[in-house]
Order: C-alpha cells, then sequence, then structure tokens
C-alpha cells in the first residue's frame, strides 16, 4: 500500500532511465515525489530500452513530476546544471540516490584502459562528486539522505581476482558511505544498497545472455527496499543494507513476488559470502585454511598404497596396477555409475566440460541419448552445454563443496550453450554428489 512517505520529496537518481534507477523512481513516484531523472540517455539507444523522457512520463502516470536531464556522471558540469535545474523547479533536493554504473568483469590483463577509466569515473567518481554538489542542498533538508547502490565491503579476494577494476570501483561508491556517513552524521543519512540475488536488468541480460532472467528477482524488491531505507530517519546512517534481510524485517513474507520465474533457483549477486560452505570453499581456493585441501589430500593418495608406502615400477616409475584414478576420473566413475534412465528422461542434455589444470582435458556427460554415458574426449553425438573449469573445481563442485551459481558468478564456471540445461545439471549434481 501507498503509504505516502516521500510525497513532496524531491530525489536525483543518477541512472533513472531503465533499470534500477528507474524502477526506485516509480515507487516515490506513487507517493507524489518529485524525480530528478538524471542520465545519459536523450536519444533512444541501438539496444537498450528507455530514454530519460519515456521514464518521465512513465514517472508521472505514477502519480509524481518529473525533471529530465542529461548527465553523464562523469562529467561534473552537467551534475552542477542538473542540480541548479531540480532547486529552481523543486525548490531543493532531499534525496539523492547514486545509481549510475558502468560494470566490465574482465581481468587485469583483458580489461582495457578505456574499460578502467570508465569504470572508476562512473562509478567511484561519479558518486563522490553527485554526493558532493547535492551535499548543500541535502543539508538544509529535514529528508536527507544519499542512497548508494553498492555492495557491502567483503575484502575476500575471490571478489576481486577476476574482475579487479570493477570491484575497486565498485568499493570506491562503498567507501564513500563509509566515510560520508561519519562526516554529515545528524545532517545527512548515507547508506548503502545491494541485492541478495541477481537483478533482471538490460545489464544482466547482456552479462548472463538467453534464459539469465529465470535466475534473476525483478528490480520491484530494489525499489521496496530502497522506500524502506528513504522513509527511515537520519538516524539510520552508514549501513550496508541487503535488500532481502531489510524485507523479511520489515515483514515480507512471500518473495515469490519479487522473481521473475516463480521457484526457480536465483544466482546470488557479487560481493556476499552466501553461507558457510561456500566461505570454505573460498578460503580453500586461497589457501587460507588447509584443513579443507581435499584435493591436495587426493594427490598424494595417489603415489601411495594403503600401507602408506610408495609403489614402483622396475624403472622407478609407479606401476600401472598400484596408480589409482585422478580425482576428475574418479568422478567420473561414479557419475557413470549413477546414470539411470530416469536421470537421462527427465535432463535430455549433452555436455562437454573442458577442464584446466592437473587433470586438464575434455570430457562429457551424455544424458539425452539411449541409457546415457559419460567419458574422456568429445561425445559422438551433437553437444548442447560446454562447460568451462578447472579440474579442481570441477571435483569440487560434482561433489557438493562448490556450488555451481557461485562457480559461475565468481567466474570459475563458464558455461556456453543451454543456459536452461546447465540448470537441469545443477539439481541432477545432488544426486551425484552424494556418492562422491
Amino acid at each position: 500500500p501507498v503509504s505516502r512517505k516521500l510525497a513532496g520529496c524531491t530525489l536525483f537518481i543518477t541512472g533513472a532511465s531503465r533499470g534500477i534507477g528507474k524502477a526506485i523512481a516509480l515507487k516515490a513516484a506513487k507517493d507524489g515525489a518529485n524525480i530528478v531523472i538524471a542520465a545519459k540517455t536523450g536519444e533512444p539507444h541501438r539496444t537498450l530500452p528507455g530514454t530519460i523522457y519515456t521514464a518521465a512520463e512513465e514517472i508521472e502516470a505514477a502519480g509524481g513530476k518529473a525533471l529530465p536531464c542529461i548527465v553523464n556522471v562523469r562529467e561534473e558540469q552537467q551534475i552542477v546544471d542538473a542540480v541548479e535545474k531540480a532547486v529552481q523547479k523543486f525548490g531543493g533536493i532531499d534525496i539523492l540516490v547514486n545509481n549510475a554504473s558502468a560494470i566490465s568483469l574482465t581481468g587485469t590483463l583483458e580489461t582495457p584502459t578505456k574499460k578502467v577509466d570508465l569504470m572508476m569515473s562512473a562509478n567511484a567518481r561519479g558518486t563522490y562528486l553527485a554526493s558532493k554538489i547535492c551535499l548543500p542542498h541535502l543539508r538544509r533538508s529535514n529528508i536527507a539522505h544519499i542512497l548508494n547502490i553498492s555492495p557491502p565491503l567483503n575484502l575476500n579476494p575471490i571478489w576481486f581476482k577476476n574482475h579487479c577494476a570493477y570491484t575497486i570501483s565498485k568499493y570506491g561508491m562503498s567507501m564513500c558511505v563509509l566515510g560520508m556517513a561519519e562526516e554529515f552524521r545528524g545532517e545527512v543519512a548515507v547508506n548503502a544498497l545491494w541485492p541478495q540475488t541477481a537483478i533482471h536488468t538490460s545489464a544482466m541480460d547482456m552479462l548472463g545472455g538467453a534464459g539469465v532472467e529465470q535466475q534473476c528477482r525483478k528490480t520491484d524488491i530494489l525499489a521496496d527496499a530502497a522506500y524502506c531505507i528513504l522513509s527511515k530517519p537520519k538516524s539510520f546512517t552508514g549501513n550496508f543494507v541487503i535488500d532481502e534481510n531489510l524485507l523479511r524485517e520489515e515483514g515480507v513474507k512471500n518473495f515469490d513476488v519479487y522473481a521473475v520465474a516463480p521457484g526457480h533457483p536465483l544466482l546470488p549477486d557479487f560481493f556476499l559470502d552466501v553461507d558457510p560452505n561456500t566461505l570454505a570453499m573460498k578460503m580453500e581456493a586461497h589457501g587460507a585454511s588447509p584443513v579443507f585441501r581435499e584435493g591436495k589430500k587426493i594427490e598424494s593418495a595417489k603415489h601411495e598404497g594403503p600401507d602408506g608406502a610408495k609403489h614402483e615400477g622396475p624403472d622407478g616409475a609407479e606401476s600401472a596396477a598400484a596408480k589409482p584414478l585422478g580425482p576428475v576420473a574418479e568422478t567420473f566413475k561414479i557419475i557413470q555409475g549413477a546414470i539411470s534412465e530416469d536421470v537421462v528422461r527427465s535432463t535430455q542434455g549433452v555436455y562437454l566440460f573442458e577442464l584446466s589444470g592437473d587433470e586438464g582435458g575434455t570430457w562429457y556427460i551424455d544424458l539425452k541419448n539411449k541409457a546415457g554415458s559419460s567419458g574422456i574426449g568429445e561425445p559422438p553425438v551433437k553437444v548442447d552445454v560446454v562447460m568451462s573449469m578447472s579440474s579442481n573445481d570441477f571435483v569440487k563442485m560434482f561433489s557438493g563443496k562448490l556450488k555451481p551459481t557461485m562457480a559461475f558468478m565468481s567466474g570459475k564456471l563458464k558455461i556456453k550453450g543451454n543456459m536452461a540445461l546447465a540448470m537441469k545439471l545443477e539439481k541432477m549434481m545432488t544426486q551425484f554428489s552424494s556418492k562422491l
């Protein structure tokens, strides 16, 4: 129900022409708020939906007042001009939402300097500039909120190793929260909001490809969480809020309404340690906890017999009879034994695994033809899904130590082909992991 807590308030929202920014704007517009749409898209984009003008029409249709402004947050003067227009039209600014952001999930050597500059200037510098320029007006408001769409500061190295530049730029937004919340305590509330799961936006479509939306929630969940934060007093400051956690505290129980495909497995978002098992996996991957290094235990066991003695052939090499299967070969042996007609009937997919590392090579699982099969090399039939990862992570994934969704989101697992079939394999892994 509309509470009209933001009636008459003026919100300056960067990147509000589409996606999360527009969803927050529409939520506030239902209260009768004034929305400054500070975004770059004045002319229709060749691939992305919406402009500042189409967003303004939607906002006014929802009950708000709109001021569309061409703003590239990398350009200080454009922010200054938009703020001046907002103050002239609405008499001030009560809330700033720093939503505009650029993303490139690429490694250090694969990220062109131009993209590094884009992310640093749009995300960290743009947030800092918009905050700086709006703050004199925010300090005169009784509402006075800054809300950055940025993650909690999680220094686990896994969030840096695959996309260092992007992580630095997003954490720059979060450090603005950390610093400004203290600097303006009592005058302006400064908080961060981040989703528990992936959110379906145009950016997610580009990153995840066809079918990814089924693993996402709608932007509505962030709009509702943002509304809760912006309705709180100035004393609520310096918080790194996760949307689902906040809404549960506010009494929301049915989260299916936010799902694009209710009941479908959801991708966890970046920068969050989802559960202790996932954290243990990350610790192991970075050598922080030798207790979890099962791969090393298996490797050392390969060279020892049951009595702990090494078994060698006449020339000093291990005898073929004494040498156990490697972890990947052992995993496929168990997978083959677990394949049944029911599994084939319910899956109907052929999977190719391109593995790197100690047991690198090509392997396959055919869960589509006849009674199913698995083995080394290329399958004799057409492949539906190609999965690329290290042999060590493959073993962890099939033994239940590494969740496929987390492997995919953290860059450990790359998927090409039919995403729906890839997700079917994830469900099927629970049958395999109990035997591994």
